[in-house]
């Protein structure tokens, strides 16, 4: 077998030791020599005879060793079988490697067809071409014998045998075939999809293989992005005269490309035998031999270039001159929501109607070079709700690009802003809330206190008292509504107690089964081991009244509304891995219901003020903003989960109390629950400056037996205790004009330390507290009722004295 000088070393793989024969010759003919030397020297044969016997002794001894194989050395055979596989087929191209990969050898036919320098892993075939060898290559080795079909060569397909070869299958055999009579139109198509049609293309030499009705079959990437600006794979099917224009004096030139372009030279070859009428190869060329380089060059650096923006993280997108998309990489696509099998030849066919005019006119402009990069706020037609901004920018100098687009993938941004909003609102809408509340209650406490005094004057039976109770009833909803508003905004003012929250459902469960009407079944289960919680029951009642109401109408073919309550430890909320709840012990209320369902794009807005799914005049959207705004004022953690058909579940996570001390002992419940007794004596100093709701509070308290001292502000007060004793209570709005309660009861305790307070306000307790450092004060939420009034100033009272 021929080849280079590496090609020959596996033909003699084992070494041999010289024949006992040769050394046997050696010795005697040096006996010869010795004997001759000797008869002259010491002129007897008897003395050169004995020399001669000593001599023969000795080298046949050593032939007989030398004949022997040295035992401490390995004798190696020629490898035969090799050698027959190497020397099998002969006639196709033949290379040897070894398990590590090296070539070992080849024959003629394989360095006639490829060069004796190429190695079996670097043939001119085609990526993926060689990644099928390379893998036949492995799996060769393993089970022995492997056939890869299909390989393009530039004359032709191929067909490549991989099999296991040496007596240790310790080598690997790469034969090559031809698949068949090569055909000329298969040689063209290899010539053009191949390295030399990328060879030429390098040179600038633009190839098209075209049927004989001018449909392009193949190309090569050079004429590909001159003519379409596409990969080669993009043109085949196009129309070779659609992709050429003739100018009225013959010149022929690329459709795209402008009059300042150098004319072609087309050279049609034929291919086959039917020369007239069958497929050829176009050879284009530029009449100008400089364009030939300048169009390569052009050609690689527009290769380079839609490498580069297809790395880039940034949707971008070229457009030519006739505002025609010539490249887009992924991030444009999917910042244009552009689907996989989609297909957007304008800028304008992304954007909705109306936009469209707007974008073909600056992308005309910005072609045309007469427009300074900016941006335009369009709506994509595939995301309408939102706009978004495209930049648009000169292309010069970026190949046959001439406009450069930018669109962001601005979904998260969008989401962040979003929920940025609804926080917004929400806060703003509370701030609104805690705002109006202060006047809104004070009209509302003049209205209810009014109607309390006229319900004292008339019994059931009159003609006036349906009307009166009727008024109350409305003033209630009101004084609900505005609950409801400092809820969700977190300022309303709770009253926390210790409890167990199987008891507040106990509470509430005659009223859910009147709620939900005789549809809708009502099961409660409680969990064992239930920790304590602390909340406002009256409040929780609220969330459990709300969610019960919010199943029913999610049920309006009937249904289950399940409240199931459970603990939850902190070794179950670190595994249910969530990034929002703490990992802490909780006693948790599930609401289930059996109903419609929430769809996934209205469940994040559930918890939104004004948000409602109901009809109008059926809702006011404050009932699950009202629940989360208790909840997580409660410290707690409130979730929803729902399945469209199958119903909907809100899991409320409050956090296990653990101080027991503040436990309620059984003579303070006695006291809480027991009907109190609102009489009492003594002198109250009443400080408000509105004066509906000071005159209801006075004639209240009057008629309960206290004598009622009045001021309208601050200022005015302090002017009573200066001048008299101490009163027995003090009874003050919180903001006034002038002189607010804080200040006035500051100045009071300086001259009265043991006076107390009770303040009444349409804001917030809590927030009260948290900005009015004084002790041992009382508050009375607005709107309250004569009742409340009387009972809460009794209440200070009798804790002062006790």
């Amino acid at each position: 077998m021929g080849g280079s000088g590496s090609a020959s070393a596996p033909l003699a793989l084992h070494r041999h030791r010289p024949s006992g024969g040769l050394l046997m010759i050696g010795v005697a003919a040096l006996a010869v020599v010795t004997v001759f030397a000797c008869w002259i020297l010491l002129g007897g044969a008897p003395l050169a005879g004995a020399i001669v016997a000593l001599l023969l002794a000795g080298a046949f001894a050593a032939g007989a060793a030398a004949g022997r194989p040295d035992k401490t050395e390995r004798v190696e055979v020629t490898d035969w079988s090799l050698l027959r596989d190497v020397m099998s087929d002969g006639l196709d191209p033949l290379a040897i490697t070894d398990r590590a990969g090296v070539l070992l050898g080849a024959n003629p036919a394989y360095r006639a067809l490829f060069g004796s320098a190429l190695h079996p892993s670097n043939l001119p075939f085609s990526v993926e071409d060689m990644a099928r060898l390379t893998e036949a290559a492995r799996a060769a080795m393993r089970e022995g014998r492997v056939e890869v079909h299909n390989l393009l060569l530039d004359d032709g397909p191929a067909i490549a045998i991989l099999r296991r070869a040496g007596r240790r299958d310790d080598h690997l055999a790469w034969r090559f075939r031809r698949a068949g009579a090569r055909n000329p139109y298969g040689v063209a198509r290899a010539l053009l999809d191949g390295r030399s049609g990328e060879r030429l293309g390098d040179a600038g030499v633009m190839l098209v293989l075209a049927d004989p009705d001018g449909t392009i079959v193949a190309a090569n990437d050079v004429f590909a992005y001159r003519a379409l600006g596409e990969r080669k794979e993009k043109v085949a099917g196009q129309n070779l005269a659609d992709l050429l224009r003739t100018s009225e004096d013959g010149a022929v030139r690329i459709a795209r490309d402008g009059d300042d372009v150098p004319q072609l030279r087309v050279i049609p070859v034929p291919v086959g035998d039917d020369a007239a009428h069958g497929p050829a190869v176009f050879l284009l060329l530029d009449e100008d031999p400089e364009a030939i380089s300048v169009a390569a060059a052009r050609g690689a650096a527009t290769v380079h270039l839609h490498g580069l923006l297809a790395m880039l993280p940034l949707g971008l997108a070229l457009l030519e001159r006739d505002g025609r998309f010539l490249f887009m990489n992924d991030a444009f696509r999917r910042a244009a929501r552009i689907g996989p099998g989609e297909v957007a030849v304008y800028p304008s066919d992304l954007v909705l109607e109306e936009d469209k005019p707007i974008v073909s006119d600056a992308v005309r402009r910005f072609a045309a070079g007469r427009a300074l990069p900016g941006d335009l706020a369009i709506q994509l037609k595939h995301l309408p709700e939102e706009p978004v901004a495209l930049t648009i920018a000169n292309a010069k100098g970026l190949g046959d690009a001439a406009v450069l687009l930018s669109l962001k993938d601005d979904s998260e941004e969008s989401k962040l802003k979003r929920q940025i909003a609804q926080a917004t609102k929400m806060q703003a809408v509370g701030q609104l809330a805690g705002g109006v509340a202060h006047d809104f209650n004070n009209i509302l406490t003049a209205i209810m206190g009014h109607c309390d005094l006229m319900l004292m004057r008339h019994t059931p039976g009159d003609i006036d008292y349906d009307d009166i109770q009727q008024i109350k009833h409305n003033s209630n909803r009101a004084a609900s509504l505005t609950r409801q508003l400092l809820a969700f905004s977190r300022q309303q003012t709770l009253r926390p107690q210790i409890l167990q929250l199987p008891d507040v459902i106990s509470e509430v469960s005659n009223l859910l089964r009147r709620l939900l009407g005789e549809t809708v079944k009502l099961e409660v289960k409680h969990g064992r081991n239930l920790g304590l919680v602390r909340a406002d029951p009256g409040q929780l009642e609220q969330v459990i009244v709300n969610l019960a109401v919010n199943g029913r109408d999610a049920m309006p073919n009937g249904g289950t509304l399940t409240l199931q309550t459970l603990p939850v430890t902190a070794a179950e909320v670190r595994r249910m891995r969530s990034e929002i709840l703490p990992v802490a012990d909780y006693t948790a209320l599930r609401v289930s219901d059996t109903g419609t369902g929430i769809p996934p794009d209205i469940i994040g807005k559930i918890f939104e003020p004004f948000f409602t799914t109901k009809e109008v005049g059926k809702g006011t959207g404050l009932g699950l903003s009202t629940v989360y705004g208790i909840v997580k004022q409660t410290d707690g953690w409130i979730f929803a989960e729902s399945e469209l058909g199958r119903g909907t579940t809100f899991v409320i996570y409050l956090p296990i109390h653990h101080a027991a001390a503040e436990l309620p002992t059984p003579a303070a419940q006695a006291r809480v629950e027991a009907p109190s007794e609102t009489w009492g004596t003594g002198t109250i100093l009443l400080v408000e400056d509105e004066a509906m709701v000071r005159a209801v509070a006075e004639r209240a308290l009057t008629r309960q037996g206290y004598t009622v001292l009045t001021a309208t502000n601050g200022e005015e007060a302090l002017e009573l205790l200066e001048n008299g004793d101490a009163p027995d209570l003090l009874i003050s709005d919180v903001v006034m004009p002038t002189m607010d309660g804080p200040t006035l009861v500051r100045a009071a305790r300086a001259k009265f330390p043991d006076l107390p307070i009770l303040f009444m306000s349409g804001y917030a307790e809590e927030q009260l507290r948290k900005s009015i450092d004084i002790d041992r004060v009382a508050f009375l939420p607005k709107p309250f009722s004569v009742h409340q009034l009387a009972q809460a100033a009794r209440d200070v009272l009798l804790a002062q004295a006790g």
